[in-house]
């Protein structure tokens, strides 16, 4: 898969990932693509070493959301503690 269409999966994978998480979220739309490309790698990642599926099988999407929605979470974890420990 090229650079391009694995930076648009991303993307979109990432605003899924959002769109399914609970509560607010106040990122751009270049730090969701972020996300969704790290999350989609590591779903992909993740699902082809548990061999839930081969490299280009639709399963992967799926786990591209997965690692996405995982990724979010950690950022969300991580996010409220870094603004306000630099308040200080």
């Amino acid at each position: 898969m090229g650079l391009i269409a694995t930076i648009v999966i991303g993307l979109i994978v990432g605003i899924l990932a959002r769109f399914l998480m609970p509560g607010r979220d106040a990122m751009g739309f270049v730090l969701t693509g972020i996300l969704g490309i790290i999350g989609a790698a590591l779903g992909g990642w993740l699902g082809r070493v548990m061999g839930l599926y081969r490299m280009d099988e639709p399963a992967g999407f799926i786990m591209a959301v997965i690692g996405a929605m995982i990724v979010l979470f950690i950022y969300k974890l991580v996010s409220p503690r870094v603004r306000a420990s630099s308040r200080n």
